[in-house]
């Protein structure tokens, strides 16, 4: 049997998120409140913007397929998550190791374009009013979310493709609480100098490109608010954008944060703070942060409840 045959049929060990166990049980209720928070903020952002005319608009369209990702690259995750709190033996399969991986780096990269994506609806509606239903038309706002899935799945059948093809013939305690490329590239008896400089060049580009793309938009769109010369137009341009600033600042910042330390800051504990603030807070932040500082959408939510009394 040869070392690649022989790591395909190999379960690995998740070591979680803590080893003391008078942990395990307040980690779990406190995650398992989470992610009911994550799937019913999402899953209600979706539906009440699909049964909302008036938030049929091209922002909200990227709102709902944003939602669609967070709920699922959190469902990538979380619940083995939740599973391990109250496992003995925390194993996961080759395959199932692999095909969290997949999905995970989907979603994650697919999030990042979606966050640009707003981010240039947020220019063309303040730098280009009279042309922006031109501009941003349905085909247009599809062919912009296609992409970001594809760039998505690009970068996750890259990894895959090469991962795959690793050797793990040395201990099967992954150090974390789920298949994330650094740890799992630690485990591998095979030479990972080319995984290593894939995983810094596509992490690169698809952290670089969408951060350069947020600036640039939001550099265009503070020099359009700045020539505003009335108060309540400054208040109400700033109003569409601050949400969605305060959700780009959030992901990027944890994603920097966890791959891109000087290679003498690593350290696995601070690793597993920011996968857990990018893989399972962001997705029930992002519908709050909508929520609760959009006025439309408290308009909508408003009316929704109206509806329901009568």
């Amino acid at each position: 049997m040869t070392a690649g045959n022989f790591s395909t049929e190999i379960e690995f060990v998740l070591v979680g998120l803590t080893n003391r166990p008078e942990l395990q049980l307040p980690l779990f209720f406190l995650f398992l409140c989470i992610y009911i928070v994550t799937m019913v903020g999402n899953v209600g952002m979706i539906l009440l913007i699909i049964a909302s005319p008036p938030l049929h608009t091209p922002m909200y369209y990227f709102l709902s397929s944003l939602s669609f990702v967070d709920f699922c690259y959190s469902s990538a995750i979380t619940p083995k998550m939740l599973v391990n709190f109250l496992g003995k033996r925390n194993t996961i399969p080759y395959f199932k190791c692999m095909a969290q991986l997949f999905f995970f780096v989907v979603f994650v990269v697919a999030e990042g374009y979606l966050l640009t994506v707003m981010a240039y609806d947020r220019y063309v509606a303040i730098c280009n009013p009279l042309l922006y239903n031109t501009i941003m038309s349905y085909q247009v706002c599809s062919l912009m979310v296609a992409a970001a899935f594809t760039l998505g799945f690009i970068s996750a059948m890259a990894h895959m493709s090469f991962m795959m093809k690793l050797s793990f013939c040395k201990s099967h305690i992954i150090s974390h609480y789920f298949c994330d490329v650094l740890p799992l590239l630690n485990l591998s008896c095979s030479s990972t100098k080319i995984n290593e400089l894939l995983l810094h060049v596509i992490a690169g580009f698809n952290t670089l490109v969408p951060t350069l793309a947020v600036l640039i938009s939001y550099a265009f769109i503070l020099a359009s608010i700045l020539r505003i010369h009335s108060t309540e137009g400054r208040s109400k341009a700033f109003g569409t954008c601050s949400s969605h600033l305060m959700a780009v600042v959030i992901f990027f910042g944890s994603i920097t944060f966890m791959y891109f330390k000087p290679p003498s800051s690593k350290s696995m504990e601070q690793e597993k703070v920011s996968s857990v603030f990018y893989t399972t807070v962001i997705p029930m932040l992002n519908p709050l942060i909508y929520s609760l500082r959009n006025k439309d959408v408290k308009k909508a939510l408003r009316n929704s409840f109206r509806e329901r009394e009568f």
